[in-house]
Formats: C-alpha cells, sequence, structure tokens
C-alpha cells in the first residue's frame, strides 16, 4: 500500500532530481549520462537504467541521481537512486576506481499470483563500487539495504559526456 508518506517520498526525490538536473549550466559541460543493465540478487531479477552525473562538485566528487526497472521473482521494482561518488583515477591506464552511495527509494508492483495487489513504496541505501574507463565503459556493484532495495546489483554499460 502506498502511504501518504510514501508519496511524500517519492515526491522529494523526483524534486530533488530535477533540481540537480536542471541546475545552473557552468558543470553542466562536463556532466554526463549513463545507460546500464545487468542483474540483481534477492530478489532475483534484471534490471535496466539511466541516470545523469554531474561534473566534479568540490574535488573529486559528483552527484549521481538514477531510475532503474526490474523484473523477475514475481515482481517488478522501480527504483529511484540518489548517490554521491568519489572517483580515483589509476595511474595512466585510463581506469578509474568508482565508489559512493546514497538513498534508494524503490517503488514494488507484485506480478504472477499477487498482481492485484497495490504498489508500495519503500525506502533504504545502497552503496555503489565500480570501474569505468575514460571512454565511457563502466562495471559496477551496488549492494543495498532495505525493504525491496536489491542486496547485490551487478552490471556494466556506458556513459556519454554533455558537452
Amino acid at each position: 500500500m502506498v502511504t501518504t508518506s510514501g508519496h511524500r517520498l517519492v515526491l522529494a526525490a523526483v524534486f530533488t532530481a530535477c533540481f540537480i538536473i536542471l541546475a545552473p549550466g557552468a558543470a553542466r559541460a562536463q556532466s554526463s549520462i549513463g545507460f546500464d543493465g545487468g542483474a540483481s540478487i534477492n530478489p532475483t531479477q534484471v534490471y535496466t537504467g539511466v541516470y545523469w552525473e554531474s561534473a566534479n562538485i568540490g574535488g573529486r566528487f559528483h552527484l549521481r541521481p538514477g531510475i532503474d526497472g526490474s523484473f523477475g521473482d514475481d515482481l517488478r521494482l522501480g527504483t529511484v537512486n540518489i548517490d554521491l561518488l568519489t572517483k580515483f583515477q589509476l595511474g595512466q591506464t585510463g581506469w578509474s576506481l568508482i565508489q559512493g552511495g546514497g538513498p534508494t527509494i524503490v517503488i514494488v508492483k507484485y506480478t504472477g499470483i499477487n498482481e492485484d495487489a497495490p504498489r508500495e513504496v519503500h525506502a533504504g541505501g545502497s552503496y555503489l563500487f565500480g570501474f569505468q574507463h575514460d571512454n565511457g565503459f563502466f562495471a559496477e556493484f551496488r549492494v543495498g539495504g532495505g525493504s525491496y532495495v536489491p542486496q547485490l546489483k551487478m552490471g556494466v554499460g556506458w556513459a556519454v559526456e554533455i558537452k
């Protein structure tokens, strides 16, 4: 069941993501949009998603709000992540270590036997760890906690710089 506080939480997350995306433009020249996909464990699902990543804010830090959809295990999940990331260049290899995390909002729709059940909204958090190449390719792991937040996500994707 979607509660009033659940609606407020989703509304706050959407407002925050819009504010970040529409923020004034000096930093936007170095921001990027990424597309990813992969699989999760507990619940066992496949997912695909998109995110926007800001230019550097205060050194190596980046804001990265994103949304993904997943299905399997008699569930459909819509997940909103609002991450704060940091990147560390790994020498002259063209690779960077990525790590960070933040709050996660999950919208749950049951399928199969329980498909008549109403949608639910849950909150939790997640930690992200991965590697990204300067050409845009990346691979990452996300460890989550909270009700219906996938415990482990493994994915790959591609990020495109916005100029």
